[in-house]
């Protein structure tokens, strides 16, 4: 599977757990918060002043090397 942006954060969560560090280490802190279930990757990003193509691109990468 590949991530899009368009993706919800608990939906990207739910797909594979270990996203998460990714996340909180580009500064998304909020990847339990209910907000993310209803939020998009996109979304996100923007509300936490986060390049979504670099952090979508860093996400993939880490999903092919599984």
């Amino acid at each position: 599977m590949i991530i899009n942006k368009d993706m919800k954060i608990g939906e990207i969560i739910r797909y594979d757990i270990d996203i998460v560090p990714i996340l909180m280490g580009a500064g998304m802190h909020c990847v339990g918060c209910p907000s993310a279930q209803g939020e998009s990757l996109e979304q996100a990003c923007m509300v936490h002043g986060i390049d979504a193509d670099m952090l979508l691109e860093e996400i993939n990468t880490f999903l092919a090397s599984k």
